[in-house]
């Protein structure tokens, strides 16, 4: 179960999701949908809300569950992580919070204003198809959201394997916080080169992918991973 960032969409997934699939995982990757007071009234709660009734119907029809999340969608996976078996997160916004968080705004028009220098810039590890592509995705963010998750989230380290993956030039999660989430909670730490996004988005997007999948089946399970 795949879960997106802010201002993004099951859309960034696809790399991750082909790789998953090719080694025999069933893969979701649904879109955060607005509350039911539209986006501007949108809480983490909603979105919160939103991940777990997935992660619960993803719980009913499989063995195991693994959630996969980046900035935004992390720590949302991360506050479900009770319903999973395992545990990605991918440049996640850290529970404590990071410094300077925003006072709540009715909504971020990050789809509205959009543009291709700007997917660009925020994308500098990516090919010139990619950047084209993402560019024409990317969605307006409830400010609200964003306040109440840059703010914090307090959560307990979970009880199963996580696997976190930090980006060197991340310039809106600092990797240095990442790396202290990963000693904090123990977990597998991958530090790979890019962009907040690059993970995702970025040329070696299905070689992370792979070295994830690579994780799960020798790290966090004996055994491979089936559906």
């Amino acid at each position: 179960m795949f879960v997106h960032g802010a201002g993004g969409g099951g859309w960034e997934w696809r790399v991750w999701a082909r790789v998953f699939a090719a080694e025999g995982f069933a893969v979701s990757a649904p879109d955060l949908r607005p509350g039911g007071a539209g986006l501007a009234a949108t809480s983490l709660a909603d979105y919160l809300e939103q991940v777990r009734g997935w992660a619960v119907a993803a719980r009913a029809g499989a063995s195991r569950v693994v959630l996969v999340g980046a900035s935004l969608g992390g720590l949302l996976a991360a506050a479900n992580a009770d319903l999973a078996d395992a545990l990605v997160l991918v440049n996640p916004l850290p529970p404590e919070g990071l410094a300077g968080a925003p006072a709540p705004g009715d909504i971020r028009a990050w789809g509205r204003d959009a543009s291709l220098s700007g997917t660009r810039r925020a994308l500098p590890d990516a090919d010139a198809f990619t950047a084209q592509w993402a560019w024409r995705r990317w969605r307006d963010e409830s400010g609200r959201v964003l306040a109440e998750a840059r703010a914090g989230l307090p959560l307990r380290a979970p009880a199963i394997p996580v696997l976190v993956v930090a980006s060197a030039a991340d310039d809106e999660v600092p990797a240095a916080a990442t790396r202290r989430l990963a000693e904090a909670w123990q977990a597998d730490l991958v530090k790979v080169a890019g962009s907040h996004v690059g993970p995702l988005l970025g040329r070696t997007a299905a070689a992370t992918a792979a070295q994830t999948v690579a994780w799960l089946n020798t790290r966090a399970f004996t055994g491979r991973i089936q559906g």
